[in-house]
């Protein structure tokens, strides 16, 4: 296969790239607005089919009002608000919301009469708004469409659940293009000084952008049979400019190796193909497969993510064995074209016997002492990962702001002038007929008497044969005390069919969906990685030490967000505030991305350290010549790797800064402790054990296995 896609981009390479330009222009025409079509909703982190969601149904089904309050708007009177004028002023704010054609009910001190709507000086009040039971993507152009209106007022501030959750997609476009703005230019410089060429360093860019547009297509076609979120985008631009990045560097390198073998011509980029781009394509597939993980998961965030990470680990695939094989052909020599004689020096040096080197020397001394090595790099993994034992979760709520956004501010104002938690109650949905409105009552009041529960609201009729009580938890709806009381709520005894739902309920499920649907997640990473391991280099022992040393890699880099994001150790040098936890799907989310990219790695290293040893090295030797060929490669990837995703550490919403950092820091550890230390310390000491399998796998690997020599020329046998 390799050979023959060497063979069309050397004998058609105008052809190849005419078309492939027609294709990226199409994908960048009718891909390039999807951010304006996937879901901002607060949806993206919930289970349909968890029991708060089917509460919410439930009553809107019933009522024809969610029970959720939507949005809130902060009124500031200015005077107590029992003059007359503030009255005047709150009821015709009221008005204005219920005019909107999404809105069901508005709830306010005037209506109600309840206190709680009173701040602590009586000066401010606040409106709750219940939207219809309309679509996500209504509920959105609602809140905006309110908010326009309502935000030329003074002394107004509108947020809420709705809001917050339109404020955190724009601010991630925002953040997104501030990104990019960013990332392009520096990743250009460092692109200068790796590939010692302006030529060679604007190829990774070319296929990154093939991969992004052709993902971002993808997911406009994909998000018109399923709601796709918003913070798919995010990963597609991070992960698509990283893996472009890996794969040309690692055939553009390995290209020009072959230009000083054998010349330019047709053998030395099926040379190419038959070795880093296999390694690629195996790369890119470990890639795909691992994030397919977050398939089985039922949130949109999830799901999207994995989605798009699949998409563009495939699409970076195509751009590196299509797109980039027919640039090298027309290039040929003109590749190195541009760069400082200094720089062709280095190049040329790169080609000679690897017996040399930084990383050859670091490979002997670690492989002179690798019981030391070994324990020694293993308990420091397991030491930076022992704070991921105190790990504490939140949600994602107006927290994730930044204390610029109106929904932010209305969540802080609620927190300290206000009651709290009357806007984001437990509410019960109890089946039962008018005529048992007393069992029910008692029922309620059954409630007050939980831990909890700082009141009870209700009951109040939510339609035919429905009742909603109210259960108001003593702190935030994410704390651990709420939590607990949606639990005591659940488990207490009931005289009818009850369904427990609410901000706490919901938080509390989301954590129950992912928990049990951890262990499938987990197989398919671990089941992908054993099976795609062993087809790569015919041992059953690589495959499952890649998957300990994966696992030491996650461990590691879950400690240090913890330290960074939950103990708060850096805010002020990433300009952030802790929430005390760590967003729930971030562990999931980063567990896959780390396998991975930590996979992705290990590929690189093992196909070189796998070619020396076929060529007839002893152990030793493949891995010191293996880590020497691949050392600068996989150093220079890392890095620019971690520039590429790293700039989400720049983002204002605190889970994609989360997200970006920990990226980061799986990749640092892998492409330093774990390949430098841990991976030729290992090597050494089980030597010619691994490359051991059963003698039943060992034909099937014969029969079916990956190897690079099928396709290389016979002409002429790769030096040593």
């Amino acid at each position: 296969m390799f050979a023959a896609l060497a063979d069309r981009a050397f004998r058609q390479p105008r052809r190849l790239l005419v078309v492939a330009g027609i294709l990226v222009a199409v994908c960048g025409v009718l891909g390039g607005p999807v951010a304006g079509k996937l879901s901002t909703s607060n949806s993206n982190f919930e289970d349909a089919g968890s029991e708060s969601i089917r509460a919410r149904h439930l009553i809107e089904e019933h009522s024809g009002i969610s029970p959720d309050i939507s949005l809130i708007a902060v009124v500031r009177a200015g005077a107590s608000l029992r003059t007359p004028a503030a009255r005047r002023r709150v009821e015709s704010i009221a008005a204005t919301i219920a005019r909107d054609p999404a809105v069901a009910r508005v709830y306010d001190l005037y209506t109600t009469g309840s206190s709680t709507f009173v701040s602590k000086d009586g000066r401010s009040t606040y409106l709750a708004v219940a939207f219809k039971p309309v679509s996500a993507g209504q509920a959105e152009t609602a809140a905006k469409r309110l908010d326009k209106e309502l935000s030329k007022q003074p002394g107004v501030l509108v947020g809420g659940a709705v809001l917050s959750g339109t404020q955190v997609g724009t601010q991630v476009g925002k953040d997104l293009g501030k990104a990019e703005a960013l990332v392009f230019p520096i990743l250009f410089l460092l692109l200068l000084l790796v590939f010692r060429g302006v030529v060679a360093a604007l190829l990774p860019l070319l296929s990154g952008i093939v991969a992004i547009l052709g993902t971002f297509l993808a997911l406009r076609v994909v998000n018109g049979f399923t709601p796709m979120s918003i913070f798919a985008l995010n990963l597609t631009t991070g992960l698509g400019l990283g893996l472009a990045i890996d794969y040309s560097l690692f055939i553009v390198t390995r290209y020009r190796e072959e230009l000083a073998r054998v010349g330019p011509g047709r053998e030395a980029l099926v040379r190419t193909l038959a070795t880093a781009g296999r390694t690629a394509c195996f790369s890119g597939l470990t890639v795909a497969a691992a994030l397919a993980s977050l398939l089985v998961y039922p949130q949109p965030f999830l799901y999207s993510m994995g989605t798009g990470g699949i998409f563009v680990a495939l699409f970076s695939v195509v751009s590196a064995l299509v797109v980039l094989p027919a640039v090298l052909a027309l290039l040929g020599p003109r590749v190195n074209a541009l760069s400082p004689a200094r720089f062709r020096r280095s190049l040329e040096r790169s080609a000679q016997p690897a017996a040399q080197g930084f990383w050859y020397r670091l490979s002997q001394v670690v492989m002179r002492r690798p019981f030391v090595f070994a324990v020694g790099s293993a308990a420091l993994m397991i030491a930076l990962g022992i704070p991921f034992l105190g790990i504490k979760f939140t949600g994602v709520d107006a927290t994730a702001l930044p204390t610029s956004a109106s929904a932010r501010q209305v969540s802080d104002v609620l927190d300290s002038e206000f009651p709290p938690n009357r806007a984001s109650p437990v509410y019960v949905a109890v089946e039962a007929p008018r005529s048992a409105a007393g069992a029910v009552a008692t029922y309620a009041r059954s409630l007050r008497g939980l831990a909890g529960a700082a009141a009870v609201q209700g009951p109040r009729p939510a339609g035919q044969g429905l009742w909603e009580i109210d259960v108001v938890p003593r702190e935030t709806p994410l704390a651990s005390s709420s939590k607990k009381l949606v639990d005591e709520v659940r488990a207490a005894s009931a005289p009818f069919p009850v369904l427990v739902g609410g901000e706490s309920a919901a938080f509390v499920d989301q954590g129950h969906s992912l928990a049990s649907l951890l262990p499938i997640g987990l197989a398919i990473l671990i089941a992908t990685t054993l099976v795609l391991l062993f087809a790569l280099t015919g041992s059953v022992v690589l495959p499952i030490k890649s998957l300990v040393m994966n696992l030491l890699t996650l461990s590691a880099t879950f400690g240090l967000l913890v330290l960074i994001f939950q103990d708060g150790r850096l805010e002020s040098a990433l300009g952030y505030t802790s929430q005390g936890a760590l967003e729930m799907t971030q562990p999931i989310l980063l567990a896959a991305i780390a396998f991975a990219l930590s996979t992705d790695y290990g590929v690189f290293l093992l196909t070189r350290i796998k070619e020396a040893r076929d060529a007839g090295g002893s152990n030793t030797d493949a891995v010191a010549t293996g880590l020497e060929r691949t050392g600068r490669l996989v150093t220079s990837a890392a890095l620019l790797f971690c520039v590429a995703v790293g700039a989400f550490a720049t983002s204002k919403i605190v889970f994609i800064k989360e997200l970006g950092v920990g990226m980061a820091l799986a990749v640092i550890l892998d492409a330093t402790i774990v390949r430098g230390l841990l991976v030729p310390s290992l090597m050494r000491l089980l030597g010619d054990r691994n490359w051991w399998a059963p003698a039943s796998l060992r034909r099937l690997h014969d029969r079916f296995g990956l190897r690079e020599s099928d396709e290389l020329p016979a002409a002429r046998a790769l030096p040593k």
